[in-house]
């Protein structure tokens, strides 16, 4: 069998958003590379290059179509360019999209890592993933901004949630960064199963603990056992959770680190978060978006 690679150059924030899409069409799998070659390339600040492989089989035309339409649909909130497309081999495909990956440095101590590579020789923690699976893979900058943010606040021996657990990046780059125990949390079936596949990955099954959950969950549990939290959502669902006593889902005094929030959207959801019981630490940028930390404390917010 041949493959059809569809290919397009995105900010690097719209990675994981278009590879998301194509990801639905493409059983050969989908890669995001940086347009910076070798291991230091990582966004902030960069375009990408979002790569998908179509099977040329009998429903290759009817797969092409729902992808462009797909990119016509996205392209209506985000202008976007047309896609490239090229015919690859089978002797040639195996291997073609994991060669567009390299290692990633975030911040003062960790590296993400696909899994079929050797780690540097260097002191960096690993988080080790798959980026085939197309999201979580670090390249978006909320998902950056919660790793710095997890890097400077984080000590060892916290405990953490990790809401909304997508791949397990978080959660896997805090039991590196020296959490006793993460408790993964999403309401995606998928995302629970490929973020354990994850932490298996990282040989991490001991300290994380991924399950299906909630918010409420959390809240009917009784009494908080996390340090720290991070989110990394959207700003819409994270006003409505610190409505909801997103304050209560951790230890008073323990810290919330908030992402998914545009630079527009940050004023408002702090506020919202201020009138619930936290209160502020700082703000993180990178782009366009922004990561709030906020502490919790007692009495909680109504």
């Amino acid at each position: 069998m041949s493959w059809l690679e569809v290919s397009l150059t995105v900010d690097g924030e719209w990675a994981e958003a278009v590879a998301d899409l194509l990801a639905r069409h493409a059983s050969g799998g989908v890669a995001i590379e940086s347009a910076l070659q070798g291991e230091e390339a990582a966004y902030p600040a960069t375009p990408v290059i979002v790569r998908a492989y179509l099977p040329a089989d009998d429903a290759l035309e009817s797969r092409r179509t729902s992808v462009e339409h797909g990119l016509w649909h996205l392209g209506m909130i985000h202008r976007l360019p047309a896609p490239s497309y090229r015919s690859v081999a089978e002797e040639d495909w195996a291997e073609a999209w994991k060669e567009l990956y390299h290692p990633i440095r975030i911040g003062r101590r960790l590296l993400i890592l696909p899994a079929w590579l050797p780690a540097p020789d260097d002191d960096r923690l690993p988080i080790v993933l798959d980026p085939g699976m197309a999201f979580g893979t670090g390249t978006h900058p909320s998902t950056q901004l919660c790793l710095a943010a997890l890097e400077d606040h984080l000590r060892p021996g916290d405990e953490v949630t990790d809401l909304g657990c997508g791949s397990g990046i978080l959660s896997i780059a805090a039991a590196r960064l020296g959490a006793r125990r993460v408790q993964a949390l999403d309401n995606d079936p998928l995302a629970v199963r490929i973020a354990r596949e994850n932490v298996e990955r990282n040989g991490l099954t001991a300290q994380i603990d991924v399950s299906v959950g909630s918010l409420h969950d959390l809240l009917a549990g009784g009494a908080p056992s996390a340090d720290v939290m991070v989110a990394n959502i959207l700003a819409p669902v994270l006003d409505e959770m610190a409505r909801q006593g997103l304050a209560r889902a951790v230890r008073p005094g323990g810290v919330l680190i908030l992402a998914g929030v545009l630079a527009e959207q940050a004023e408002g959801l702090e506020a919202t978060c201020l009138g619930h019981g936290l209160e502020r630490l700082e703000q993180l940028p990178a782009g366009e978006w922004r990561a709030l930390v906020l502490k919790s404390k007692p009495p909680y917010g109504s």
